[in-house]
């Protein structure tokens, strides 16, 4: 049987100090991301998700990163899906208070230095580092 596909978007962001925007959920460090809503643009959805677990605002849209796949078991529908998940280059100015979303289990939220990317990316999703690996060349 073919797997259920969840559309999911997020972003990479950055401040103007170069610094990557990560969160902490669940044990592993992560970059915010989440559900497309019905009727929604991918594009908002990357942006709104990105505000909604972060509490960054004025976030700015850029170009069209890659896309991750990766299974797990949905508890709320109750089976084995498949998640496609769009990620966007996005930035800020300044170095916004970051706000986690505790309803989304999110413990901990850093600008993350380039020389300390490391460090995050052993505790983090083998989908999560191919798409910073990407982003990063």
């Amino acid at each position: 049987m073919e797997k259920k596909i969840i559309i999911a978007a997020g972003g990479l962001v950055t401040n103007e100090k170069n610094e990557l925007l990560m969160i902490f959920r669940r044990g592993f460090w992560d970059l915010p991301k989440g559900k497309l809503d019905a009727g929604e643009t991918i594009e908002h959805c990357a942006v709104r998700e990105v505000e909604e677990e972060t509490g960054v605002n004025d976030v700015k849209l850029a170009g069209l990163i890659g896309k991750t796949y990766h299974e797990y078991f949905d508890k709320w529908i109750g089976e084995d899906v498949m998640k496609e998940t769009w990620w966007y280059e996005m930035a800020v100015k300044g170095n916004p208070a970051l706000v986690p979303q505790t309803e989304e289990d999110i413990e901990q939220i850093v600008w993350a230095k380039e020389i300390d990317l490391k460090k995050y990316l052993a505790d983090s999703y083998p989908n999560i580092v191919e798409i910073i690996g990407k982003w990063r060349k």
